[in-house]
């Protein structure tokens, strides 16, 4: 099986191109599991990036967010 590359996939409400953050595996699951939460609640949230970093996120102001493999090419999103 192939190495997994997970990214944490910002659409920000006001528009432009999406912002992309590299994470772990273990935080990429950990985080994949409670996104709906903090969509649904507007929360403010630390995300640890793969280079060791710390991003803050608000999510008040995502609009769409998901935790995919940048392994994958030529994929379009929602189809199967």
């Amino acid at each position: 099986m192939a190495d997994t590359k997970p990214a944490l996939i910002l659409h920000l409400a006001t528009g432009g191109e999406p912002l992309v953050f590299a994470l772990n595996v273990k935080d990429a699951e950990e985080l994949s599991s409670k996104l709906h939460l903090l969509l649904e609640h507007g929360s403010v949230e630390a995300v640890q990036t793969k280079e060791n970093t710390k991003v803050v996120v608000n999510f008040a102001h995502v609009a769409a967010a998901y935790v995919d493999d940048l392994q994958r090419r030529g994929k379009v999103f929602g189809l199967r």
